[in-house]
């Protein structure tokens, strides 16, 4: 399967939104660099990213989440935050990364 980066944010390009309409069952996206804003809930994105939750796993980069002073805002449930350390476990978990610019 697939792990999807994706790093721009969702309210000023539409990656996350592109990703998600052609990401298959089962792959993974990890939400980094200003693409993190995509995990915010209550968001005018939240609810796309809630809807495809059951079909793919979502995870955040949290020192991104950090350096971008958003860590006492919630994330949508469900998503998971790793460190560097996870984003490699992650690229070596999966068959190939798709990054998405």
């Amino acid at each position: 399967m697939l792990l999807h980066t994706v790093n721009k944010s969702p309210f000023e390009r539409n990656t996350l939104e592109s990703c998600l309409r052609v990401a298959a069952e089962g792959a993974a996206v990890l939400l980094i660099e200003d693409g993190v804003y995509g995990a915010l809930d209550n968001t005018a994105v939240s609810e796309l990213v809630k809807k495809h939750m059951g079909n793919l796993k979502f995870y955040v980069l949290g020192p991104d989440i950090e350096a971008r002073g958003l860590g006492d805002q919630g994330l949508i449930e469900g998503i998971e935050s790793v460190d560097y350390g996870g984003f490699v476990d992650l690229v070596e978990k999966h068959s190939a990364t798709q990054s998405w610019m």
